[in-house]
């Protein structure tokens, strides 16, 4: 057995929040394109791959860290005295809530090779135990290259599900924002994950279009899922953190941001375009005004509809209250403005900020931008 005192597993900046108890396995470091206006998690970070040795040896040394911690468990002893602080969290997570997911990190994964990517997919389904569902990120350039018959080898090889920023299916967006792909590389890539029994997460960004492109970037985010038919489509909406260049893109005036209201409203029109699909539509982030806009088409499409407009019939103030109370984790939806108490105590917190000269508006939009 491994020295659990010493060593320590590597660990990618970022996951999917539906892979919050999952075991991290990284088998690169960084993004290999990194060069997307949007994004400011990995500006200045090198990319590399990581040997297939070392990543083979974590595995190795996570088993033995489950084991201890189920054996001490069991025993009722203190697990933290054998394994590495830095681990102990991980490993509880795995053993008690997870229930046996691995996401394998960071932004491409695939990006290594068939192959490569297939062996240690085995291997950690071979090593590590109750392995249940094994999940990563890639993109939709790669996932292209590897086609439908290497999509096929890594299903087969265990891998259950693919997260693939789709971001928008507008070309022009696209291609304003770096993305590196266009749509019709998007859509092989989508048809390729599904078409080889993959789940696939596509991600779309509302508000990615600005104030200039928002409805071609609605209504082609709409084309090009319509032709995929993911598993899931998963919203996170345009936040701009102040290290992602587009912000230089915004602060010159050659990008302006919508309004949460304007979002909303973009929102509501990707919806109504979106047709002959099975996906569930998840907005399982807190950056999302509306995490009630939710569910499977086409069953629930006119539900999530029904919730845009019920938000677009409270008044102006009532919506700001909403707003302040959702990024502040207070409101989960919109029902949770029926509790009088909660609701007069956040009308007067705008009110106190507003008497001493602050933006709330503006201090709504910064806090979402701090989330990122």
């Amino acid at each position: 057995m491994s020295n659990l005192g010493t060593f320590h597993i590597e660990q990618g900046p970022i996951r999917p929040p539906s892979e919050a108890a999952s075991l991290l396995i990284r088998v690169t470091r960084n993004c290999p394109w990194n060069r997307c206006l949007f994004c400011p998690v990995y500006k200045g970070q090198k990319f590399s791959l990581r040997e297939t040795s070392e990543v083979k040896e974590e595995i190795d040394r996570l088993r033995d860290a489950i084991e201890v911690y189920k054996e001490d468990r069991a025993a009722q002893g203190a697990s933290s005295k054998k394994i590495h602080p830095g681990e102990l969290t991980r490993v509880a997570l795995w053993s008690r809530w997870a229930k046996g997911s691995v996401f394998i990190q960071d932004a491409d994964s695939p990006v290594i090779g068939v192959k490569r990517l297939s062996e240690i997919i085995r291997y950690l389904r071979d090593r590590l135990p109750g392995v249940k569902r094994v999940t990563s990120y890639g993109t939709s350039r790669t996932v292209a290259k590897i086609g439908l018959e290497g999509m096929k080898k890594l299903k087969q090889a265990g891998l259950d599900r693919l997260h693939i920023g789709l971001e928008s299916g507008s070309d022009e967006v696209l291609k304003l924002m770096k993305k590196g792909v266009d749509a019709e590389r998007q859509i092989d890539a989508g048809r390729a994950t599904v078409g080889a029994g993959i789940e696939l997460s596509l991600y779309y960004m509302p508000g990615l279009g600005g104030k200039e492109l928002s409805e071609l970037h609605a209504k082609e985010s709409a084309r090009v899922i319509n032709a995929i038919n993911p598993t899931f489509i998963r919203m996170r909406t345009l936040r701009i953190h102040p290290a992602a260049p587009l912000a230089q893109l915004a602060a010159e005036g050659a990008f302006t941001p919508l309004t949460d209201d304007e979002t909303v409203a973009e929102i509501r029109l990707f919806i109504e375009s979106l047709e002959g699909i099975t996906s569930v539509l998840a907005s399982d982030h807190i950056v999302n005004v509306l995490g009630e806009v939710a569910g499977r088409f086409p069953d629930d499409k006119e539900k999530m509809l029904a919730a845009i407009e019920r938000y677009f019939a409270l008044d102006e103030e009532t919506r700001l209250i909403f707003r302040v109370g959702r990024i502040g984790g207070a409101y989960h939806s919109l029902d949770s403005l029926d509790d009088d108490e909660l609701r007069a105590r956040i009308a007067g917190a705008i009110e106190k900020m507003r008497s001493q000269g602050i933006d709330v508006e503006e201090m709504v939009r910064s806090t979402a931008e701090g989330i990122v």
